[in-house]
C-alpha cells in the first residue's frame, strides 16, 4: 500500500449512516447533570502557577505506551516553558503511575497528583483505568486530560455533557470503521475476532463487527478473555474452529502469549492474515521469532509523526523506540495552556470552559508561541498540533482525527503505510 495522507470515505460506517468524512462526536446531559458539573467544578483553585500532573502507564499491561507519552509531555512543557510560560511563571510537571485495571493503583495515584496541586491531569492510557478515577478527579475541579483513551463510553450517559474531561485520541467509533474498512479493502469475508473482555475490548471489537456487516461481510466468531486470563487455550480453538480468513486481535501486552497459541493452532499470522488494533500494534522485535507477524497490520490513532517531532521527543528521551500518542500528549499540554492563557487562570474549571474554543473556529495556529502570540493580542485561534486536526466538541471528544494503517515486516517492527482522516 502506497504511503499517503488522505481523507477517505469509510464504506463500512457510511453504510450505517454513522461516517460523514472525518471526526468523532458526542451528545449532552440533562440540566441536573450540567448542575452537577457545576458543583463539581467548584472545587477548583488557582495559586497561579500551571501544574500539569501525569496519570499514565509506567507499569502494567500498556507500559509500552508510557516512554512516548511521558516524553510527549515533557517536550511540550520544555516548549512552553521556553517561549515565556503560562501567566508569567513556568508550566509545572509532576508524575504518577496509572498501572492498569489489574495493578489498581491509578487511585492512589492521582491522590498524589491532586496533593501536588495538579490543575490538568494528562492521563490515563487505558479506557478502564481513567473510568476508575476520572469522577475523583473532576470532583476536584481538576481537568483529565487523555492522549489515548478511545472508548465510546465517555461520550455516553454521565459523561454526555461538557464537563472537565477531554481527550485528543478519539474514539473507537473512527477506529473500528477504519479496520473495517480495511478488512473489507482486503478482501475478508470471514473475520474472526478475538478481544479482551473490557470496556476497550467489547467497545471496539463491537465497532469492527457493526462495520464489517454493514459492509456485507460475515464475522465468523466474536471470542472474548478475561482481563487476568491464565490460559488462552479455549477462546483460540474457538477461532481456529471458526476457519476465519483473516483474524482481528483487540489485545495489550498478552499479545505476545496469545500470537504463539495462534500459530501452534494452525491460524496464526503466516497462515491467516492476522490484524492489530492501537492497544497491541508495537515493537514486537526481540518477543517473537523473526518473521511471525511479516504482513500483519494494524490501526494506531494520530498523524503521521513527522520527522523533526520524533528529533525532539529523542532529546527528551533517547531511549524511545515506539511513538505512539507522544503528540496526542504533547497536544494535550499545549491546549490546557493555551486555554489557561485565555481564561487567564490555571484553576480547573476555568481551563475546561475554553478548551474547546483553543481548538475550533478561530485563527488557525500550530505552535504554543503563534498561538500565545494571538492569544495576547485578543485573537481567536484553532490549534491544530502535531496529532493533526483536534476540534474539540462538547463532550470533549474529537470531532476530526486521523488513524494511521501500519505493517509488520520480517523484524517484527511496523511502519505506516497510510494515514485516514475522518469525521463522525
Amino acid at each position: 500500500m502506497k504511503r499517503s495522507t488522505r481523507t477517505m470515505r469509510l464504506a463500512a460506517v457510511a453504510a450505517a449512516g454513522a461516517l460523514v468524512l472525518a471526526a468523532c462526536g458526542g451528545g449532552s446531559g440533562s440540566d441536573d447533570e450540567s448542575s452537577d458539573s457545576g458543583d463539581k467544578a467548584s472545587a477548583s483553585k488557582a495559586d497561579g502557577t500551571l501544574t500539569i500532573g501525569t496519570l499514565l502507564p509506567q507499569t502494567g499491561s500498556l507500559a509500552f505506551l508510557g516512554p512516548p507519552e511521558f516524553a510527549g509531555v515533557d517536550l511540550a512543557i520544555k516548549d512552553i516553558n521556553a517561549d515565556g510560560g503560562v501567566l508569567g511563571k513556568d508550566v509545572k510537571g509532576v508524575k504518577g503511575d496509572s498501572g492498569d485495571t489489574d495493578s489498581g493503583i491509578a487511585p492512589a495515584e492521582t491522590d498524589k497528583l491532586l496533593d501536588a496541586g495538579s490543575d490538568v491531569i494528562v492521563g490515563a492510557a487505558s479506557s478502564g483505568v481513567s473510568m476508575t478515577v476520572i469522577d475523583k478527579i473532576m470532583s476536584a475541579g481538576t481537568v483529565m486530560f487523555s492522549p489515548a483513551n478511545t472508548s465510546t463510553d465517555f461520550d455516553k450517559g454521565d459523561y454526555a455533557k461538557p464537563d472537565l474531561y477531554f481527550r485528543t485520541a478519539p474514539s473507537d467509533i473512527l477506529q473500528g470503521a477504519v479496520m473495517s474498512n480495511l478488512l473489507v479493502q482486503d478482501g475478508r469475508q470471514n473475520v474472526a475476532i478475538l478481544a479482551r473482555q473490557d470496556a476497550y475490548g467489547e467497545t471496539l471489537a463491537s465497532e469492527i463487527k457493526k462495520g464489517l456487516e454493514n459492509a456485507g461481510s460475515k464475522v465468523a466468531a466474536t471470542v472474548f478473555y478475561g482481563e487476568n486470563a491464565q490460559s488462552y487455550d479455549s477462546q483460540v480453538q474457538e477461532i481456529a474452529d471458526s476457519k476465519p480468513d483473516a483474524i482481528v486481535l483487540v489485545a495489550f501486552e498478552e499479545t505476545t502469549t496469545i500470537i504463539p497459541q495462534l500459530v501452534q493452532a494452525d491460524v496464526g499470522p503466516q497462515k491467516v492474515p492476522t490484524y492489530f488494533v492501537d492497544g497491541n500494534t508495537a515493537d514486537y522485535s526481540g518477543k517473537l521469532p523473526e518473521g511471525t507477524l511479516e504482513g500483519t497490520k494494524g490501526t494506531i490513532p494520530g498523524a503521521e509523526t513527522s520527522g523533526d517531532f520524533k528529533k525532539r521527543l529523542l532529546e527528551v528521551d533517547p531511549k524511545l523506540k515506539d511513538y505512539s500518542y507522544a503528540a496526542e500528549s504533547y497536544d494535550a499540554v499545549v491546549v490546557s495552556a493555551l486555554a489557561a492563557i485565555k481564561a487567564d487562570s490555571d484553576a480547573g474549571d476555568k481551563i475546561a470552559k475554553e478548551i474547546p474554543g483553543i481548538t475550533e473556529g478561530g485563527e488557525k495556529c500550530t505552535t504554543f508561541k503563534d498561538c500565545a502570540a494571538l492569544l495576547k493580542d485578543g485573537k481567536d485561534i484553532d490549534y491544530d498540533g502535531v496529532s493533526g486536526p483536534i476540534e474539540l466538541g462538547e463532550t470533549g471528544s474529537p470531532t476530526a482525527a486521523s488513524i494511521g494503517i501500519y505493517e509488520y515486516g520480517a523484524d517484527n517492527t511496523y511502519k505506516a503505510v497510510d494515514y485516514i482522516s475522518g469525521t463522525i
